[in-house]
This record gives structure tokens, sequence and C-alpha cells, in this order.
């Protein structure tokens, strides 16, 4: 029996191996994906700019916008405008609604893709509610900016050049609070009882 006891901590080590392999390669998925679209602008991710384009089109590209939630997500949430039509190369600004009808503050991050793929690299954001997150007030509403263009390269790429509709898409999801927000609502909270 003593001759085993060497052989199964060895297994049991080399499981519990092999489970930390797993869980880090799975916690680390979802950042190295991103990332990975970021760079590359596969899976619709867009781009992000400091400034507009200096190169003006007359070829025109129909933008339109979509927005949804995560489930049980409180917020209302909607884009203000459907679609517009703009030339590429053109600086856009859209906005979008979010409401919180809750008794509570609620905060919340959009996460954001771009349709067909291949014009994700060419969608480029100059400004974007989605780059930070928002935290409702109970009964707040707001309007939401997103400043885009369509690079002009997108008509020198075999793919993309054939694009004439492009959808932007945005889906809410709940965060914790910020401390600072967490601490006044529990406050609140506190002087209610």
């Amino acid at each position: 029996m003593s001759g085993q006891q060497p052989a199964v901590r060895r297994t049991v080590s080399q499981l519990v191996a092999v489970v930390l392999v797993m869980g880090a390669l799975a916690w680390a998925a979802i950042p190295a994906y991103n990332w990975f679209c970021r760079v590359t602008g596969y899976g619709g991710e867009t781009g992000v700019a400091e400034t507009g384009s200096d190169v003006i089109l007359d070829q025109t590209v129909k933008i339109r916008f979509d927005a949804s939630k995560e489930r049980g997500m409180a917020w209302e949430f909607k884009p203000l405008q459907r679609e517009v039509d703009l030339r590429i190369g053109e600086t856009g600004l859209a906005f979008f609604e979010a409401y919180n009808p809750t008794d509570r503050p609620i905060a919340g991050q959009a996460s954001y893709n771009v349709a067909p793929y291949s014009a994700g690299s060419y969608f480029d954001k100059i400004a974007c509610f989605c780059f930070t997150e928002q935290v409702l007030q109970p009964g707040e509403r707001v309007e939401m900016p997103v400043t885009f263009f369509v690079d002009p390269a997108i008509v020198e790429d075999p793919e993309a050049k054939f694009v004439h509709t492009i959808t932007l898409s945005y889906t809410f999801y709940e965060i914790d609070l910020p401390e600072g927000y967490a601490a006044l609502s529990q406050k609140a909270d506190t002087n209610l009882n």
C-alpha cells in the first residue's frame, strides 16, 4: 500500500495542476479574445480615432443603430434614431437614450459590435458612451452620444468595399456600482430605515 501513495499523490497533484491551468485559461479567454478583436477588427470590433477623417468620399453608407440589454438589466435603452446616411469619411453623431425606472442607482457598461464583420475595422469611434461606465440615478433619463466615421480605406478592401449598410449594436449590462456610489446608496438606505 505504501508504494501506491506516491503514485496517488502524483496523480492528485497532476489533476490539481490541470484544473488550475484550465481555470487560468478560462479566466484569460475573454480578455484575450477582446484584445484580438480590437487589434484585428475580427468579430465586428471597431477602431478608435482621436479625430475624424481628412478624406470624405462621395460614396455613402447607411449606418443602422441597434440597442439591447442583458437579461435582468433594469434600464430602458434605445437609439434615438434608427439609421443615418453618411458619406464615407464624414463624421457622424448619433444618440442613444437610457432610463433607470427603478428606485436605486444602477451602473451599466455597454459592449458593442459592428456588422457585417468585414466593416468592423473600418468603423472608427471618436467618442462614445461605451468607453466608460454609466451610472443612472433613480428615475434618471440620459441621452448618450457616439461620434464616428467610416474610414475611406474601406473602398480598397476586397470584401468590405461592397458594404452599403453597417449596423452598430450596443448591449448594456449591469455592473457593480463604483465605490463612492455604493457608499451613498447604502447611506440613503440606512436613512430611510
